[in-house]
């Protein structure tokens, strides 16, 4: 049964026990912004105060993924024509939609099919059954267009094993399945020919078994995540106290031979940074070590609206990034200021004590 959404490129149907969300947006990776996001919220809140609902799933359509992210051109044109509000206004109903997910009263199922990254992790990962496939590409590639990864993003980087979670976060590199699974990203791997068999499973059991016990079904072991053998040189160099530690690292370790044949390396890690926002790189470090310490996703989120509202409402390099990556797409960033050492001493302390209202009433 359809029942009725906000916003067309949303699709909320309802199987019985089973509440389904498809992002339906397949022309822009499903792409989403402030009037989809809403329209996830309330179907969430729909499926929340129905009794018969045991289970939500929430997926997308089209071959190429799942969701590549917000529409950070329209957020760009928002920051742009000085509607911060507007900027701030995706963000607390996007944010607020993650925690809704994570916090939901019954199991929420994930397809993370294709390409994940950005928006479409704070969607999926943080759901209680997360599913990937042979397709599945997920990143947190903020730091790749000038600022700092968000959407629960540094919650889930701060629980990865070693320094796994710097890595992918100042890189903006792309986890395959088993990465995804290794890095506390996804829990399953099925094979995309597959999935179509889980929602059929999870609409019509007709036994009480749990989602997990359902896709666990459908279940196969992927080839080792080569985070592994990354791992020692990984959690020596991204053990580094500031971002310039960590380039100095890199660059010894590079000279080493052991990791010179690797596709995953010192010296692509390094060459990765040379290339990213030094203020985004300051910040991203940071808050990821914060969120180490942080009790919960909430909290999480809460850090993260305020990190990026600074970026939105105080610095160009978000802006200049979007621009470079996604809308001229010459790939060739401005960065203000251009190198690590040009930082100003308290450019992390400013960020951390940015202003702003409170995310959660």
């Amino acid at each position: 049964m359809t029942t009725r959404a906000t916003d067309d490129r949303v699709r909320v149907r309802k199987y019985s026990a089973l509440g389904r969300i498809t992002i339906n947006r397949p022309e822009a990776i499903g792409a989403v912004d402030t009037p989809m996001l809403r329209a996830i919220a309330g179907a969430l809140d729909g499926f929340r105060t129905d009794s018969d609902i045991d289970t939500v799933l929430v997926d997308g359509t089209g071959e190429r993924g799942f969701c590549a992210g917000g529409d950070v051109r329209q957020l760009r044109a928002a920051i742009r024509s000085g509607d911060v509000a507007g900027a701030a206004e995706f963000f607390r109903v996007e944010y607020r939609t993650n925690a809704a997910i994570a916090e939901f009263p019954v199991p929420v199922v994930a397809f993370a099919d294709g390409v994940t990254m950005g928006g479409g992790i704070g969607l999926a990962g943080h759901a209680r059954v997360r599913v990937v496939t042979e397709t599945s590409r997920l990143a947190m590639p903020e730091t790749r267009i000038g600022f700092t990864p968000d959407v629960g993003g540094s919650w889930l980087l701060a629980r990865a094993p070693g320094r796994i979670g710097e890595y992918l976060a100042l890189t903006s590199e792309t986890m395959d399945p088993a990465d995804a699974i290794y890095a506390g990203f996804a829990d399953h791997f099925v094979r995309r020919e597959d999935l179509g068999a889980v929602r059929d499973a999870l609409e019509n059991r007709a036994d009480p078994a749990n989602p997990t016990e359902l896709v666990m079904l459908f279940d196969e072991t992927p080839e080792e995540s080569g985070l592994v053998g990354a791992r020692e040189w990984i959690d020596d160099a991204f053990a580094g106290e500031t971002v310039l530690e960590i380039r100095e690292r890199l660059g010894e370790l590079a000279r080493d031979p052991r990791w010179q044949r690797e596709e995953r390396s010192p010296a692509s890690a390094l060459a990765a940074l040379e290339e990213r926002s030094p203020t985004a790189l300051a910040v991203t470090l940071a808050a990821i070590r914060s969120s180490r310490t942080l009790p919960n996703l909430r909290a999480a989120l809460e850090q993260e609206y305020r990190l990026v509202m600074w970026f939105a409402e105080t610095q160009p390099d978000m802006v200049e990034g979007i621009r470079a990556q996604m809308v001229d797409k010459d790939r060739d960033p401005r960065w203000s200021p251009a190198r690590d050492e040009d930082l100003a001493d308290d450019v992390v302390e400013r960020a951390f004590a940015h202003p702003v209202a409170a995310l959660f009433d």
